[in-house]
């Protein structure tokens, strides 16, 4: 497993490294994959959004949680503890 979107951004990227359209089961690499994408200009945000149905904010968070915590951040079990740090972190 990869530590960071860097890892993945860092090859050239073609849209084969993209998750399908339909994916349904988002898992840390196939997230890492589409903020990399994104973030290489392989793909826009809002084609991103478009294909994988996401909105802009969910988009966004995933590349919160790598940019805090790198693409473990991403594990959908650590999820609500990471957001509730950032919650906190906003708070003060």
């Amino acid at each position: 497993m990869m530590d960071s979107v860097v890892d993945l951004a860092s090859r050239v990227m073609t849209e084969a490294d993209l998750p399908p359209p339909d994916t349904k089961r988002w898992v840390m690499r196939r997230k890492a994959e589409v903020v990399a994408g994104v973030r290489c200009g392989l793909i826009s945000l809002e084609e991103a959004c478009r294909r994988y149905t996401l909105s802009v904010e969910e988009f966004l968070s995933w590349q919160r949680l790598i940019d805090s915590h790198g693409v473990r951040g991403l594990r959908a079990t650590r999820l609500q503890d990471y957001r509730q740090g950032e919650k906190a972190t906003l708070a003060e």
